[in-house]
Parts: C-alpha cells; sequence; structure tokens
C-alpha cells in the first residue's frame, strides 16, 4: 500500500484554533484508555484488539509529528500524527491561516491499520468538532454548519 493522508482541518467554528502535539498526545491516550474500558465493561482484554499501538517518537520529527507503532505486526503495521498549518479562504474571500492534524499510513500500512486510523480520525473530528478529510478524499463536517 502506497502512504496515504488523512486531515482534520480546524476550520473557524471548530471547538478549537490550534492543538499542540502534546493535546495530540493527550488525545491518543485518552482514546485508549476509553476503549480498554469498553473491554472492561464486557469482561474481555479488549485493549489490545481496540488500538494496538504505542506512541513512539524520534529525534526528526520532534515538535512536528510521532507515530504509533503496532504491538501485533501481523495484522497492524503503524499510523504517523502530525500538525501543521495552511492557508485557508474565508467566507469573506480573505485567506486565514488554518490548523490541522495529519495522520498518515506509511508504506507498508495494512487494511487494518487504515480502519483504525479511520476511526481514530473520526474520534478526533468529533473531540475537535473539525473537518475530516477522510483517506478516499470524502469530507465529513463535525462541526455547527449554517
Amino acid at each position: 500500500m502506497l502512504a496515504e493522508n488523512a486531515y482534520i482541518k480546524l476550520v473557524p467554528s471548530s471547538a478549537k484554533q490550534t492543538v499542540t502535539l502534546d493535546e495530540l498526545k493527550d488525545f491518543f491516550h485518552y482514546y485508549k484508555e476509553i476503549t480498554s474500558k469498553t473491554g472492561t465493561q464486557v469482561n474481555w482484554n479488549f485493549s489490545e484488539s481496540a488500538f494496538p499501538y504505542e506512541m513512539k517518537e524520534t529525534d526528526e520529527g520532534k515538535g512536528q509529528w510521532f507515530y504509533l507503532s503496532a504491538s501485533d505486526r501481523d495484522l497492524y503495521y503503524a499510523i504517523i500524527l502530525g500538525i501543521g498549518t495552511e492557508a485557508a479562504d474565508t467566507e469573506s474571500g480573505d485567506s486565514a491561516i488554518q490548523s490541522y492534524i495529519q495522520v498518515t499510513l506509511p508504506e507498508g500500512a495494512t487494511a487494518g491499520d487504515k480502519g483504525k486510523a479511520n476511526e481514530f480520525c473520526k474520534f478526533l473530528a468529533k473531540k475537535l468538532k473539525g473537518e475530516l478529510h477522510l483517506f478516499n478524499g470524502r469530507i465529513m463536517y463535525f462541526y455547527p454548519r449554517k
């Protein structure tokens, strides 16, 4: 599988206008926590199946991105998460800086990684009330629209 990208764009009506890498890490830890609680409720060790990734950082990605390494290498590989900004047109026709979260499936990622990344993207987009640009090019809106 070639590398693919999805984006959660923080639009003017999003819950936040910017997100830091530390906040993104907190969202990851929170997501791991809530998915493991589901397993506790059904009396099954669901945490390793729900989101089987560990957070890893490299020196080159410091402050910009980190990756999630799969603990089960047979079914999953990795997901890369990063933050950035881009110029976006506003309703008044002006240009403004817009923050986004980029979710990348690197070369070698599996269909399982894509499914888990889609779930995590939807979770982030709902939490931040953002605009989710999925891997397949479709857009999901999680912010209040006029």
